[in-house]
């Protein structure tokens, strides 16, 4: 028989926590110029595009693995995206998607292991944790990009 660890938070209020962070994960998108989307940076780092192209490969392709129990290679840039209105509608249907997805998992899915692109090996709900983590670590830079660009970024707390 299995035992579950107590639970502090349900898996509807995190989906919720998670499409907050998404909903203004795509107002920072929507924030930059058409051109520096896909050309500003600073030391380095990539540019938003490339960002949110990372997380787009992450997010869906990620919660489908686990929902499947599909263990794929991470694959970045399957799609060649142009224009920023291309980025925003790819991110509304991964919305959509991950909502679709998220009722496929049960409670007893969260603590079960799973190799996340064969390469990282947690339980569902570290993984889910790291989806979450990572967009919030990317969107930072935008917010980086945003305020070199004297452009003000959406408030950090409206999700």
């Amino acid at each position: 028989m299995k035992t579950l660890a107590a639970q502090v938070i349900t898996p509807e209020d995190l989906l919720n926590h998670w499409q907050g962070h998404r909903a203004l994960t795509r107002r920072v998108i929507e924030a930059f110029p058409e051109k520096d989307f896909f050309e500003f940076s600073i030391g380095g780092m990539r540019t938003f595009s490339k960002l949110t192209d990372e997380l787009l490969a992450i997010a869906v392709p990620g919660l489908t693995g686990i929902v499947n129990k599909e263990t794929k290679p991470f694959t970045e840039d399957s799609e060649k995206l142009i224009f920023k209105a291309q980025y925003l509608e790819k991110w509304d249907e991964a919305t959509a998607i991950i909502n679709e997805y998220w009722q496929k998992l049960s409670i007893e899915d969260f603590n079960e292991t799973f190799n996340l692109f064969g390469q990282y090996e947690f339980p569902v709900i570290q993984n889910i944790l790291y989806f979450i983590d990572n967009e919030v670590h990317h969107r930072g830079q935008g917010y980086v990009y945003l305020r070199a660009l004297n452009i003000e970024p959406p408030f950090f707390w409206e999700r």
